[in-house]
């Protein structure tokens, strides 16, 4: 499909505009860690296994460290805005690729209208129990998508700046309390009980795996930055391995420094008692350091779920963008504005889907967060998690059918495959358990797992539509590079 390219469009994004700073910037604050810490983990340590959190988050740390590898090698030899989809592509065909992309697309997309659900909930109780200002939750989420609708549809360096501001609050404001929880030594001294045998098999460890798989989701997206990178293929790498770490490590040090300062007997029964186990931290907060920074970290809270949505909003209008350009979709959602040189047109697809979205879980009367964002977010959860293990398939394929490119066994072979099948393992656990993932029958549950499927059918319609127009554009389906 093609359109005449309107002159106030062109269809490259800005070159040199992220260093590695900005870009670790955008994937952390897409993990939005404070709105993990404060509201991820306390419901995972109650459904998985305790006090062994950190441990579990020490195993996702490594099977994702093994993806990068494969991930990052890939990423020297392909530039693209297309990611996951770009990378399927080169490696196992265009028809795959299509299917990937589509899958991106549809998981970016619902991971961030999810989130309007998360952000519209919890700044609507905070202002009610604060302020006193009673406003539908839907109210906020409007407000807060016309801000991003705006960041979204200007330089992509702008975007980088507000985030860097929150993620550095976000990560001084919990490292604070972390600090102070270990000076004090918390209920029990400091120990290491939540690397014990019995903490880390008790419960229901493979719930609590899937936690902390979650709680990565926005880091693989490094590679859809590569074409506004300077240097993408040195900073790419940098940025993927150090987002990784970071993530990781501050993660495990918080979710460990909550397990001492409670103790690990005592820590389930605690949060089995809360009415609302997001406000665990607040009550961590309010102990070990003072009502002060509990306030800050309430509003902080807020600010990061805010984060997480402008960091997705540019993910998804990057997927619009890439597979635009390759003829798959409408060929203006290819282009690019002609003086910020940002993925326009996706980013105003993006505002619309999730406005759209949002009024209708109003119009519903759906619970914001028990209902709009525990299953979207859960659904583009397991769908990150099936691209992440067709990507590796994909870096396994491609290596193998370039030698001369020598990379290594290790790096085109043996790690790939690893984190290839440890995430498909993860994937089936996550389906398996996937009603207790979003509090939803099981009826409903697997309904919105068959929604996957229907995406990759979609995908590979796309693909063999272009296949039979153009089979040029086919083949050089996620090849457009730098």
């Amino acid at each position: 499909m093609s359109v005449p390219i309107s002159i106030n469009s062109s269809t490259e994004l800005k070159r040199g505009a992220l260093g590695v700073g900005f870009i670790i910037f955008f994937v952390v604050s897409a993990a939005s860690p404070l709105s993990v810490i404060a509201g991820g983990f306390p419901i995972g340590i109650m459904l998985g296994n305790g006090a062994g959190t950190p441990a579990l988050l020490i195993l996702a740390l490594l099977v994702l460290l093994a993806f990068s590898v494969g991930y990052t090698t890939m990423s020297r030899h392909l530039t693209n805005a297309g990611g996951f989809y770009a990378f399927t592509s080169r490696g196992l065909g265009g028809l795959a690729g299509g299917a990937a992309g589509v899958l991106a697309m549809f998981a970016y997309n619902i991971l961030q209208v999810g989130l309007y659900g998360m952000f519209g909930g919890v700044v609507s109780g905070t202002m009610e129990s604060v302020f006193g200002l009673v406003l539908p939750w839907w109210s906020y989420s409007l407000m807060a998508m016309a801000s991003i609708a705006i960041l979204g549809y200007r330089k992509i360096d702008l975007s980088a700046r507000v985030l860097s501001v929150v993620v550095i609050a976000e990560y001084l404001a919990i490292l604070i309390l972390d600090f102070a929880i270990l000076k004090s030594g918390g209920d029990s001294g400091i120990n290491l009980d939540a690397f014990d045998r019995t903490h880390v098999l008790g419960g229901t460890p493979s719930i609590g795996l899937l936690f902390c798989f979650a709680a990565f989701i926005g880091f693989e997206a490094t590679t859809i930055y590569g074409e506004e990178a300077k240097n993408p293929q040195r900073t790419i790498p940098i940025a993927t391995y150090s987002s990784v770490l970071l993530i990781g490590g501050f993660y495990a040090l918080s979710v460990w420094s909550m397990v001492v300062g409670v103790g690990a007997d005592k820590i389930v029964p605690m949060l089995q008692a809360l009415q609302d186990p997001t406000t665990f931290i607040y009550g961590m907060s309010d102990h070990f350091v003072g009502p002060w920074l509990t306030q800050i970290i309430r509003v902080l809270f807020m600010v990061s779920i805010y984060a997480g949505l402008l960091a997705f909003h540019n993910a998804a209008a990057r997927y619009f963008y890439a597979i635009g350009r390759d003829g798959l979709l409408h060929s203006l959602l290819g282009t690019t504005h002609r003086v910020h040189q940002s993925p326009h047109m996706g980013s105003v697809l993006q505002s619309l889907i999730a406005a759209v979205v949002v009024l209708i879980f109003a119009a519903l009367d759906a619970d914001p967060i028990l209902q709009l964002f525990a299953w979207f977010s859960n659904l583009a959860t397991l769908c990150v998690i099936l691209l992440m293990a067709l990507t590796s398939v994909a870096v396994c394929v491609y290596f193998q059918r370039h030698p001369e490119l020598n990379v290594g066994i290790w790096r085109g072979r043996i790690l790939p495959v690893f984190s290839s099948l440890a995430l498909v393992l993860v994937l089936g656990l996550a389906v398996v358990h996937f009603d207790v993932l979003t509090g939803a029958s099981q009826l409903l549950s697997y309904g919105l797992c068959a929604i996957i499927p229907a995406a990759l059918i979609i995908g590979v319609m796309l693909a063999a539509r272009l296949r039979k127009i153009s089979p040029q554009r086919f083949l050089a389906l996620g090849s457009h590079k730098l």
